[in-house]
């Protein structure tokens, strides 16, 4: 018996003329009235919104933590199946003819801009270190905390957060969009991933509510990654300029300091994103990779290349060794010692609240890696998306995390880099290991510049990705108006999601969007492998 021919074609309602040509009025006007409810809350009654986003996020890791983790593992499952299978790793992504439009190196600059960039500024340093002090290995007392015998355990746990699952999860969202965009010819937007498993039902309501959790998704994801940049970007231009007014009580950056540099980071980005994909976000990328490259270049030759070298082998090892079991086991709530720590430090403070933040910036990762993908195989896609980022963060993690540890181990650091705060970090190595006060000045004034390219190139590609979900997948140029509008909702997500609550609000506002995309995001992957599958029997027939 033979199989039906695929759907190769969903006929998304767009508005045909007036403010809103071009654009699915369902999925536009539902996803801003959603955003703004969310900013009036957040700037009226902000107090309120704090507590409630928090109490929201303590209910979901309970609940759901479990489910994050195994959904995250299913990911991983299929891009490594996909990608080793022989007849479906050698599908091009697009026409037997097309080829990449990008070079490789702009490909990886924007995929890794666009997907981790801010997060290696901020965690390449903070992570390693902190695993350094705690880990789950220091919880159930296997090793001491801040000792040589930890420093295993802590790349073990750094990597796991930064490597596979992140980029799988990335990878699932982008593989399906372009292999049902260029291959199937549907819109480039998130339903059409569901069409073997909803078919028609998709230019509907069912379709919208697809679409508009992915936007919802993406403001939220988004508006974490620029959280923790701006936080170091903050505190990055304290240590250049000294001004008190940028920092809080706490010694962190203040509220105040955080909008002066949303303001800079929002205005050039809506900037960056009225010139498009081509122009200001490819160059963008290539300059922040080139300035990244610099930075890794210094601390390759002034910080601890042998005991990084030393702990890359080892960490990529324990990775992929441990992988199953690190992805797999969960430690739910309890009130006894050591399960309770357990619980807390994998769901409320890393493992699971990672998988959320990768889940809900995966529509905005993933639409942009198919965007810029086609010609690609499916196999160079998941090494490109998959394998080689996951090492650029572990090389990241070991060289620049990988100094300072040494250095608090054996350098006479003495907790200065341990003590300073999560964003400071980084400054905290620098002002330790370059003596010149001026020259530290500098290299600290070049990572802000680093952090601004990449904050932006997140920003307006976040702002074109809506764009074209909301216009059910039409990737051209859209006016002027609509591009503004889209900066202003996400920047009012941000700010005032800020003042109610500072980073702790916005990364509980995520779950907003994490949670129900995670479901259709599970639906994405098992679409794409039933299309597989019934495109190797239609070979065959």
């Amino acid at each position: 018996m033979s199989l039906k021919p695929p759907l190769t074609d969903l006929d998304i309602p767009v508005v045909r003329q007036g403010f809103y040509k071009g654009f699915n009025s369902i999925v536009t006007l539902g996803s801003k009235l959603l955003i703004a409810l969310l900013v009036i809350w957040a700037a009226v009654f902000s107090e309120q919104a704090g507590q409630v986003l928090g109490a929201v996020k303590n209910w979901s890791f309970a609940n759901f933590g479990a489910w994050y983790l195994y959904v995250v593992a299913l990911f991983i499952l299929v891009c490594f199946l996909v990608a080793v299978i022989p007849s479906t790793g050698k599908i091009r992504l697009g026409k037997h003819d097309d080829r990449p439009e990008f070079s490789n190196f702009s490909w990886f600059s924007m995929m890794f801009g666009a997907g981790i960039g801010i997060g290696m500024l901020t965690f390449a340093t903070a992570e390693p270190i902190y695993h350094f002090a705690q880990n789950p290995s220091t919880i159930m007392g296997l090793t001491q905390p801040e000792t040589a015998e930890n420093v295993r355990a802590a790349y073990k746990w750094s990597f796991l957060h930064w490597g596979l699952p992140a980029w799988s999860a990335y990878a699932i969202v982008g593989l399906s969009l372009a292999f049902f965009s260029y291959n199937r010819g549907l819109p480039l937007t998130i339903r059409s991933a569901l069409a073997p498993l909803f078919g028609r039902s998709l230019e509907g309501r069912l379709g919208d509510i697809v679409d508009i959790t992915a936007v919802i998704a993406t403001i939220t994801g988004v508006a974490v990654t620029i959280g923790f940049g701006l936080s170091q970007f903050a505190s990055g231009m304290h240590s250049v300029f000294g001004s008190e007014w940028m920092l809080n009580a706490e010694g962190g950056p203040s509220n105040v300091a955080m909008l002066v540099a949303l303001a800079i980071v929002m205005s050039a980005s809506t900037l960056s994103a009225l010139s498009g994909v081509g122009n200001g976000i490819k160059w963008l990328s290539n300059i922040n990779m080139a300035l990244s490259i610099a930075l890794l270049a210094y601390f390759i030759f002034f910080g601890s290349a042998g005991f990084a070298i030393k702990h890359l082998v080892l960490g990529i090892w324990d990775h992929i060794t441990s992988i199953i079991s690190t992805t797999t086991t969960y430690w739910g709530p309890s009130d006894e010692e050591p399960a309770a720590t357990l619980y807390k430090w994998q769901s409320l403070w890393w493992t699971v609240f990672y998988w959320a933040w990768w889940i809900a910036f995966a529509p905005f990762v993933g639409v942009f890696l198919a965007r810029i993908s086609r010609g690609r195989t499916v196999r160079e896609f998941i090494l490109g998306a998959v394998m080689v980022p996951s090492l650029m963060c572990f090389i990241w993690f070991t060289i620049v995390g990988g100094t300072a540890i040494d250095l608090e181990l054996t350098g006479g650091a003495n907790r200065v880099i341990l003590d300073a705060g999560q964003e400071s970090q980084l400054f905290a190595m620098i002002n330790f290991l370059i003596e010149s006060d001026l020259l530290a000045t500098l290299m600290i004034a070049m990572i802000v510049v680093l952090l601004l390219t990449y904050l932006v190139t997140s920003a307006d590609s976040a702002v074109l990705i809506i764009t074209t979900i909301s216009s059910a997948g039409d990737e051209s140029q859209k006016g002027k108006t609509h591009i503004i509008l889209w900066g202003i909702l996400l920047t009012g997500v941000i700010g005032f999601l800020l003042v109610a609550g500072g980073l702790d609000a916005i990364k509980s506002a995520m779950i907003i969007g994490a949670l129900p995309f995670s479901l259709i995001m599970v639906l994405m992957g098992v679409s794409l492998v039933k299309a597989l599958i019934r495109d190797s029997i239609r070979a065959k027939q």
